[in-house]
């Protein structure tokens, strides 16, 4: 009986550790997102982890002739890459990102990972003031 028991548990254990394996830390997709950057704050009770908002636009709304925009909520794992995004709050980005299952809290609020800066922009209003001759 004894045996039989170990066995049982021990299997009860690999598939727990399997099924929570496949939810919090197998890639389900990847991919690149880009829009214009809302904004990027640490936060969190516990777990500080970074959160951050891409407004993308030109999607059709729901009436004709409507355009609506399309928030993608993100977190990001890497402080580098969070102030980097910090720091240019409100220019266009492309950000490549991973996407799991499930959310961990000490790696962030979304199940969307941001773990590199593809490109960024300038905001197109920008004006460049030349220097007087």
């Amino acid at each position: 009986m004894g045996r039989f028991l170990t066995i049982i548990i021990v299997a009860i254990l690999l598939i727990g550790g399997g099924i929570f394996y496949w939810r919090y830390f197998w890639v389900f997709g990847e991919g690149v997102k880009s829009g214009e950057l809302n904004y990027v704050v640490r936060k969190g009770y516990i777990f500080k982890t970074y959160e951050g908002k891409l407004i993308q636009s030109g999607f059709k709304g729901g009436m004709a002739g409507s355009i609506q925009s399309y928030e993608f909520e993100f977190s990001v794992g890497d402080k580098r890459i969070a102030e980097e995004l910090m720091t240019n709050s409100g220019k266009e980005f492309e950000l490549h990102y991973k996407e799991y299952l499930g959310a961990l809290p000490w790696r962030g609020n979304t199940k969307y990972v941001v773990d590199s800066i593809l490109s960024m922009k300038g905001d197109p209003g920008d004006k460049q003031i030349s220097p007087k001759q």
